[in-house]
């Protein structure tokens, strides 16, 4: 179930808040917790039991872990990572490394199910981050098993983020206020984004899939460029636009989930880029694996190894597949160069040279990130350098037509810290004229949802890229 399919919109979501609003503080959780199990099932179907399991078999073991100083804590935690990587390497990994997909994994998986279950690896990634956080002390085990599957499954981050840590919303599972100013600001949150994702990376789709699906002797060199513009926009908007979304949700429900998305295209370097995007996902390396070797603690070789191992995993968390791997060593090198001497050097460019080249060296990453094989992956690359094919139907004047046109420019500047410079213009205004503002807002945040609800209909809009993941 899509969150911008007329189902979610239409029934499933009022039916769940109004069911979470009338049943008072003591039912909410129960509400939510069946509410996220049916939501897994409707799509993912007997997945939904390995999630049940998931959640049993490391509430257990966070019992165990928390007896800490002992060697069954750390048996514990070695027997809640091995499991965690088995149920990687049995969904989603197997076929890569085998040449085969175990009986079990197919049995289990809906017929005709294409790729890992959606959602697998932002589960895990949490439930071994609850294990080794009461290992270390940070939190106390959750001794009641329901409240721990309420974590694990709350439909709102489950299948594509933010990966949300037991420790951010430990007390709010049990005492968390709603009302109706959260209610309203969550859905202010959820419409944005909604619109990035249906209106805007929606209109971008198109033409960055025909472009990545030409061959060499059909893709000329400005389709490629634009392709390459177009996917690169389409990715954070599409994958902002579900983070906003689950943290309205999560507001309407009386979560707060942290920021996903810092406007990273807005940075200067790619070490600031990996401090914006996806802050979920590259602070968990960082806590959990990139600390945990050494950081930066023991000299610039080990330091080197460190980012570029976590970056090589990195890539390998998205994907079962070469492309991938070098996705993410790509952007290990990249930090390493920076760690070196190369932030010196860029530093010396003026401000906007610094942006170019990050937006540059990213977005040249992203065809790693996008296509299926590395064969592929040079034919695009030769095309970006001009050696694409000199006679072809497809150009980039043939695709940039005005709805592409107002996409790029709206996306681009969804991608700068716009909003919250007008905030804070907002809060400066005349309580009279700031309620007009908002009234404003929220007419336009309404005419979002219901356009996006009628592309919806219509069958046009697409399923979440990070669903793959």
């Amino acid at each position: 179930m899509l969150f911008h399919s007329p189902l979610f919109l239409t029934a499933f979501l009022p039916i769940v808040l109004g069911l979470a609003w009338l049943s008072g503080r003591r039912g909410r959780n129960v509400v939510l917790l069946l509410a996220s199990l049916f939501f897994y099932a409707w799509g993912e179907g007997r997945m939904v039991g390995v999630l049940i399991a998931s959640a049993g078999v490391h509430h257990l073991l966070g019992l165990v872990v928390a007896r800490r100083g002992t060697w069954i804590s750390h048996a514990g935690l070695a027997a809640g990572i091995a499991f965690d990587l088995g149920l990687l390497v049995l969904f989603k990994y197997a076929n890569w490394l085998f040449g085969s997909t175990p009986d079990l994994a197919l049995a289990l998986r809906p017929v005709g199910a294409l790729g890992p279950p959606i959602g697998v690896s932002f589960f895990t990634f949490q439930a071994l981050s609850y294990l080794v956080d009461v290992h270390r002390g940070v939190v106390p085990a959750q001794r009641n098993p329901f409240k721990f599957a309420l974590y694990l499954s709350l439909f709102p981050q489950l299948i594509a983020g933010p990966i949300v840590r037991y420790a951010d919303i430990a007390t709010q599972i049990d005492k968390r206020t709603v009302d109706a100013g959260r209610v309203a600001d969550g859905f202010r949150r959820f419409a944005t984004g909604l619109g990035k994702k249906v209106l805007l990376a929606g209109s971008l789709a198109p033409v960055a899939d025909h472009a990545f699906s030409l061959g060499a002797g059909d893709l000329g060199t400005g389709l490629a460029w634009l392709g390459l513009a177009c996917y690169s926009l389409q990715i954070y908007l599409d994958f902002s636009g579900y983070s906003d979304m689950a943290i309205g949700i999560g507001r309407m429900l009386g979560f707060d989930f942290l920021e996903n998305f810092l406007h990273p295209y807005s940075s200067r370097s790619v070490t600031e880029f990996w401090r914006r995007w996806h802050v979920s996902l590259s602070s968990w390396f960082r806590d959990y694996l990139y600390i945990p070797l050494g950081g930066n603690r023991k000299g610039h070789w080990r330091t080197g190894f460190n980012l570029l191992a976590v970056f090589v995993l990195c890539g390998l968390w998205h994907g079962a597949a070469w492309t991938f791997i070098f996705w993410g060593t790509w952007h290990g090198a990249l930090l390493i160069f920076e760690r070196v001497g190369g932030a010196r050097l860029l530093a010396r460019l003026p401000r906007a040279g610094q942006h170019m080249w990050l937006v540059l060296v990213v977005c040249l990453g992203w065809v790693l990130f996008r296509v299926e094989s590395l064969d592929e992956a040079l034919n695009y690359f030769a095309a970006l350098a001009g050696a694409g094919a000199e006679t072809t139907p497809w150009t980039a004047a043939h695709f940039l037509n005005p709805v592409v046109a107002v996409a790029l420019i709206a996306g681009c500047v969804a991608s700068v810290p716009w909003v919250p410079a007008a905030r804070h213009g907002l809060a400066k205004l005349s309580n009279p004229s700031r309620e007009i503002r908002l009234i404003l807002v929220d007419l336009f945040l309404f005419l979002v949802l219901a356009w996006s609800l009628a592309e919806g209909l219509g069958g046009t809009s697409t399923p979440f890229i990070y669903f793959r993941f």
